[in-house]
């Protein structure tokens, strides 16, 4: 499949300490593809100047064949650039249609003059929206301080389908969730995909990437190490490419 987004030769330090060394990835639209790697291979580092919070000393992010500059979060989002976090980045004192249009709140006019947030359509469009994705957040919930780890997550990825993402990050979204939560999420990670957008999946959690990548990258001291189709892999496998294994064994 044609590469929806590039990342060619990215280096990054730190001060003396070098994080990224030539980082090559590729993302098609419409799979999920895992990132993978123990602590400190440089993964939180890799996606955060795919979402705009890094740049690079070096090397080059293509989307759909372009070369593109993201230079902040906001410049991310423009280019159809969105991240579900860890921490479930939301504004947690507004509703969950607020967040959903974050920003990007529709406008009507007031006596056809006056421009005035259009409160009813932005409650219509996100009941529409849950009940396409099979959401259990329940409707009488005033703010997002109020839902679960998964009901939040499940804001974050509807606001993705909302807006038409073209790349979706999702950085290790099912982390302290429970297991039908988990599923949940899992399971809207492989709509997002089936509508055509490109995933990137960060996760620990070898079994879980196993069930929802398509083809998974290994990180390893700043580098990828190993791209391989989900099916045709193992956890075991992962972790030598994920430990050094296989550079040892060289």
């Amino acid at each position: 499949m044609a590469a929806l987004l590039e990342v060619e030769g990215l280096v990054k330090s730190f001060g003396p300490v070098d994080v990224l060394h030539g980082v090559d990835l590729a993302l098609a639209a419409g799979e999920v593809l895992a990132l993978v790697g123990d602590n400190g291979a440089g993964k939180s580092t890799l996606i955060k100047h795919i979402a705009g919070v890094y740049r690079p000393d070096a090397g080059e992010i293509r989307l759909e064949g372009r070369p593109v500059r993201i230079e902040t979060p906001g410049r991310a989002r423009e280019l159809g650039i969105e991240t579900v976090y860890q921490d479930l980045a939301l504004a947690d004192e507004l509703s969950v249609g607020a967040n959903i249009f974050l920003g990007r709140e529709p406008v009507r006019r007031l006596l056809g003059l006056i421009p005035v947030i259009d409160k009813a359509r932005i409650r219509g469009e996100t009941d529409a929206l849950l009940a396409r994705i099979e959401s259990r957040i329940p409707r009488k919930a005033k703010t997002v301080s109020r839902l679960s780890g998964g009901q939040r997550q499940a804001v974050s990825i509807a606001r993705a389908l909302y807006w038409q993402a073209k790349v979706v990050i999702m950085d290790e979204p099912t982390a302290a969730l429970a297991v039908m939560e988990r599923e949940h999420v899992i399971g809207l990670a492989r709509r997002l995909a089936a509508e055509g957008a490109g995933v990137i999946y960060i996760g620990h959690n070898l079994i879980e990437i196993l069930e929802v990548a398509d083809r998974v990258s290994v990180m390893y001291r700043g580098r990828i190490v190993h791209v391989t189709n989900a099916r045709e892999t193992n956890q075991q496998e992962l972790i030598k490419y994920m430990t050094g294994f296989t550079e040892a064994a060289h």
